[in-house]
């Protein structure tokens, strides 16, 4: 058979569901095999868009999400979600036509290098030179994005190579299954436990991936040890109804206190992922005994040197430890972090200020939809307070990239978030800015059928950079931009548009735009003074990317 028709039978067997992307002239073999296939083509309109989609779609499912581009400007679109899919684990298998190899030797037509320029940015990336090794680079790709800590493949594919023909067959998906630590290390783990006064535990997003969050409620309720999680762990430990739920840490320097931190001789570590909180904010003087429960060895950083490293099954080490341990009853104090987070929300929750306050927002956002439903969330000054407020009772439901952390994410997140989860509400939360970078996708969404809520933020200027200028310089600079009419945007594609023009509105555009069939996009105008309302009750914002 032609190399394209069977690379689409190896992704059949990779159990592949949909394939996001743009078909070009190098790719056509593919896209052509992809017609005789139960994939389904996901058309996007921007290979960034498609790119997003597939990091989303992985990060929710556990599979690979995939997306296709062709060669040149096709490939370098796909940069920055690959990038953004490594950064924040997601599982995500990016596939690129290439030129013939008849002509890569030599200056050529849109001819990239695209192996060295997806290196980086991958765990595995390569190029098929024969149709015969087909199956082994795309087990490989799926194998590497999949496992611990999951992330990126690239695989570059000639477009003379996918017209060649070859007999070989897709390999055998074998499932590998990661074991308990070592009994010793886990009987040091537990003396260690024993002796601290205030132990406490970090979560990270690992422990939404490994499916480990009712043994880590377990643990932590067994020995009554506080929980902090990172902005990508929200929902790992329901935030209100679990006492011992301190809350999101990571979005500013009084986290360190707030958190509970400082006084913390023992921080737990629960596939904590560094990328999202450095370790030299929340243990500044080296001084705290660290106990790195993951799949993954611990990163080398002179402010993170575990005690002991339980690598392994993080569900089953979290088991037996709760295991070994006594009960013990005593209940920690409330922290700050957790009592000023109830507070600020409870004094909002009836405000009607206009513009409308970002506690109020999500207050509104919060009360429309189910708990299982899902936030996408982007990047700008409306991801502090969705990280910091929005109330995530289980995992998987409050969507952030704080690995890379790339503004434009949401829109096609959400379709993404639809696609896998169909039956849920998914609600794109996005600044202006974020929503015009991949605005394009509201047409992928409504040709797709995927209902998705956009609810934009409105304040027509770069709100997150404005706030840190402000504290750093006392001035902002180029800042401010204008916006179109977005609820004629919305019109013109089809979709619903709706603008709030007082408080009271919000809620119920939210509930009928959640029971909708249709895709809507939501205008609300924020109110971003109350961010120097934050600053003064939990300390100065951090940089996203201080180290």
């Amino acid at each position: 058979m032609k190399a394209s028709k069977l690379f689409v039978q190896c992704l059949e067997n990779e159990q592949v569901e949909y394939v996001f992307g743009i078909p070009g002239e190098e790719n056509m073999d593919m896209m052509d095999a992809l017609l005789d296939s139960k994939i389904r083509f996901i058309t996007c309109r921007h290979e960034q868009g498609a790119a997003f989609m597939a990091d989303v779609y992985g990060r929710l499912t556990g599979k690979a999400g995939v997306c296709l581009s062709t060669l040149g400007p096709g490939a370098t679109n796909l940069v920055t979600g690959v990038a953004d899919a490594n950064m924040d684990n997601s599982p995500v298998v990016a596939i690129a036509g290439q030129a013939a190899t008849t002509r890569l030797h030599k200056e050529s037509h849109q001819v990239v290098d695209l192996v060295n320029l997806f290196k980086p940015i991958t765990k595995y990336a390569t190029q098929v030179l024969e149709p015969e090794i087909l199956p082994e680079v795309v087990r490989k790709a799926f194998k590497l994005a999949q496992a611990e800590k999951p992330g990126a493949a690239f695989i570059d594919f000639p477009e003379n190579v996918s017209e060649m023909t070859t007999p070989e067959k897709p390999l055998p998906v074998v499932e590998s299954r990661l074991s308990l630590a070592d009994n010793k290390l886990i009987d040091k783990a537990i003396a260690i436990i024993q002796k601290a006064d205030k132990p406490m535990i970090l979560v990270g997003n690992g422990a939404v991936r490994a499916k480990a969050t009712s043994q880590l409620e377990a643990f932590s309720n067994h020995y009554q040890i506080p929980l902090v999680n990172t902005f990508m762990a929200k929902g790992a430990v329901p935030h209100y109804k679990n006492p011992l739920s301190v809350g999101t840490a990571g979005l500013q320097k009084g986290d360190y206190e707030n958190g509970g931190f400082a006084e913390s001789d023992l921080v737990i570590c629960v596939g904590f992922d560094m990328v999202e909180y450095h370790p030299h904010l929340w243990n500044p003087n080296r001084e705290h005994t660290i106990i790195h429960i993951d799949t993954y060895p611990a990163e080398v950083d002179y402010s993170y040197i575990p005690d002991v490293e339980l690598v392994g099954n993080i569900g089953r080490n979290l088991k037996a430890l709760t295991e070994r341990l006594p009960k013990k009853e005593s209940v920690p104090a409330p922290f700050p972090l957790r009592e000023s987070m109830i507070q600020e929300m409870n004094r909002l929750g009836d405000s009607d200020a206009w513009p409308m306050k970002p506690q109020k927002i999500i207050w509104d956002l919060r009360t429309a939809m189910n708990k299982e439903d899902i936030a996408i969330c982007d990047v700008g000054a409306h991801k502090m307070w969705m990280a910091r407020f929005f109330r995530s009772e289980i995992p998987n439901t409050c969507i952030i990239s704080n690995g890379f952390a790339s503004m434009g994410i949401a829109v096609p997140g959400a379709i993404g978030a639809k696609l896998a989860f169909p039956e849920k509400a998914i609600v794109a939360v996005t600044g202006d800015a974020g929503f015009m970078m991949n605005a394009q996708e509201i047409e992928t969404a409504l040709r797709c059928e995927t209902p998705i809520v956009v609810l934009i933020w409105n304040d027509s200027q770069y709100g997150l950079i404005n706030w840190k200028q402000k504290r750093r310089y006392g001035r902002s600079a180029y800042i401010d931009f204008k916006n179109p009419d977005f609820v004629k945007y919305a019109e013109s594609f089809g979709a619903t548009g709706v603008r709030i023009k007082a408080a009271n509105e919000l809620l119920p555009a939210l509930k009928t735009a959640l029971n909708s069939h249709t895709v809507t996009i939501i205008d609300c105008p924020v109110d971003y003074s109350e961010n120097n309302r934050l600053t003064e009750l939990l300390g100065n914002v951090i940089s996203e990317i201080e180290s």
